[in-house]
């Protein structure tokens, strides 16, 4: 078990280092970033501000210094907030988080009793129904959900608010315009899982026993058919991240993926650098969680 650990700790250091790596690319992949700064600018003030912010170096010494900088968490002061990067990010950061959470949590309360059931009734009206959904939701992309949402309950019914984060009713558009684009993902893989575990000799016995049904779903398929669905949450929280980038564009929720596409515009590289640092370093964090929960949930790896 030690083992075990020690390995996943030695890929989590090996992809966080190869995150450093691309989040300092971001500054140069468009080419010099005093010239994208400063289009207009005169050679000579373009050349004094390079040499100021260390970008006449080498790449390898600028990297060094970026790593540094990274271990202490400076990313530098930001161009258009005139604050220190970071704390701007982690200041945004759980209004993104509280919004990826819900929806995940959304995404799991619809996608297993609706995906248990539809594996249950395999092949019936309600079965084919579900299919039908998974397919629908998976072909919607986010900002048209959002849009639609928008136009149906905010402005026709005018139930919920356009826009903003001030109060819980603000929640629901954003929520639901998420997990709309999980659960069908989240449905399929519960459905598939249980079609699957429900076939194994073991639940065959268990019925043939006489334990009751709800029992044997429940208590019995669902643990082995729950491995698979841990994975995938687990990559659908890092996508989940990455859709309320756009998500809180749409219904200008202040998160963190409104800020970046902000800083984006307007090339504010530190904004840039330290968000994607960030998102990337909470994404490296819940999937070494996600393995040490399949640890626990499947004894047979521990075995090997």
């Amino acid at each position: 078990m030690l083992t075990l650990l020690v390995r996943r700790v030695v890929r989590l250091a090996v992809v966080l280092a190869g995150v450093t790596l691309v989040t300092f690319g971001i500054l140069h992949v468009s080419g010099d970033p005093i010239s994208l700064m400063m289009p207009e600018a005169p050679e000579a003030d373009r050349a004094a501000l390079r040499q100021a912010m260390g970008f006449n170096e080498p790449l390898p010494v600028q990297f060094a210094r970026f790593l540094a900088n990274t271990a202490r968490g400076d990313f530098g002061n930001s161009f258009f907030h005139r604050a220190p990067a970071l704390p701007l990010v982690l200041e945004r950061m759980p209004t993104t988080l509280l919004l990826t959470v819900l929806a995940l949590g959304l995404s799991l309360a619809i996608a297993l009793p609706v995906g248990i059931l539809s594996a249950v009734r395999r092949n019936s009206l309600f079965d084919h129904g579900a299919t039908f959904v998974v397919f629908l939701g998976t072909s919607m992309p986010v900002f048209w959900t959002g849009i639609m949402l928008i136009i149906l309950f905010a402005v026709q019914l005018r139930l919920l608010p356009v826009s903003g984060w001030e109060s819980w009713a603000a929640l629901v558009l954003p929520t639901l315009t998420l997990a709309t684009f999980s659960t069908p993902l989240l449905l399929r893989i519960v459905r598939s899982s249980m079609l699957e575990v429900i076939s194994l000799d073991y639940v065959r016995t268990a019925r043939a026993k006489g334990v009751s049904e709800r029992i044997v779903i429940w208590h019995h398929a669902l643990i082995n058919a729950a491995l698979p669905l841990v994975t995938v949450a687990g990559l659908q929280f890092g996508i989940l991240l990455g859709g309320a980038i756009v998500t809180e564009t749409v219904f200008a929720v202040p998160g963190l993926g409104r800020l970046i596409v902000s800083a984006i515009r307007q090339l504010d590289f530190p904004i840039v650098q330290a968000g994607v640092f960030v998102v990337a370093l909470l994404v490296v964090l819940v999937n070494f969680a996600v393995d040490l929960l399949y640890l626990y949930l499947n004894p047979q790896i521990r075995v090997r």
